[in-house]
């Protein structure tokens, strides 16, 4: 009797045991498994979250800097405009003088200039085109072209063709230049 007692017990033993890992694969399969994959998705979702945080926080960051530079910058327009682009009324005559300034600065000899106000646009800024037409040395040439982009006015060189003049080696230039001008 004794042993079947014995067995009867290990019986037991056994059978909780087998119910205890088979309660245990349950509750794996049942609730630790989903658990653990929807552990990791919002782990994954709050990572991108953070992500995402750091990424509007940096784009914080830089508009604050523009918000902070946007007041100097609408003073540096102004200061811009003021200085560097003539007002219409002044345009002709100020363009005329930068150019016979630099024609005599750098040597070169002006033959023709002819102006042209440009309607077409509709920018902040209005355009005065200049056509000039010269002769004289490659050098002097160059330092006249380079003159007239580093002027203080708000000048844009837009066509540059340099042709043969024949007279003693001298090469003759048609300069195409905008002139920005405030309306």
């Amino acid at each position: 009797m004794r042993k079947s007692r014995r067995q009867i017990v290990n019986r037991i033993i056994e059978a909780t045991a087998v119910g205890l890992v088979a309660l245990d694969l349950l509750i794996y399969f049942a609730v630790y498994r989903p658990l653990g994959e929807k552990l990791g998705v919002e782990t994954h979702r709050h990572a991108e979250l953070r992500q995402a945080i750091r990424n509007q926080q940096v784009r914080v960051d830089v508009l604050r800097k523009f918000e902070t530079a946007l007041p100097k910058a609408g003073k540096r327009l102004e200061e811009f405009s003021t200085n560097r682009a003539p007002s219409r009324r002044e345009a002709y005559s100020t363009a005329a003088h930068l150019i016979h300034k630099t024609t005599d600065a750098a040597g070169v000899v002006l033959t023709s200039t002819a102006f042209r106000l440009d309607t077409e646009h509709h920018d902040p800024l209005e355009r005065l085109g200049v056509e000039i037409n010269a002769q004289g040395s490659y050098e002097d040439l160059l330092k006249f072209t380079h003159a007239l982009e580093t002027a203080n006015d708000f000048i844009l060189v837009r066509e540059f063709n340099l042709t043969p003049g024949g007279v003693n080696g001298t090469l003759g230039l048609r300069l195409g230049v905008e002139l920005y001008l405030t309306p």
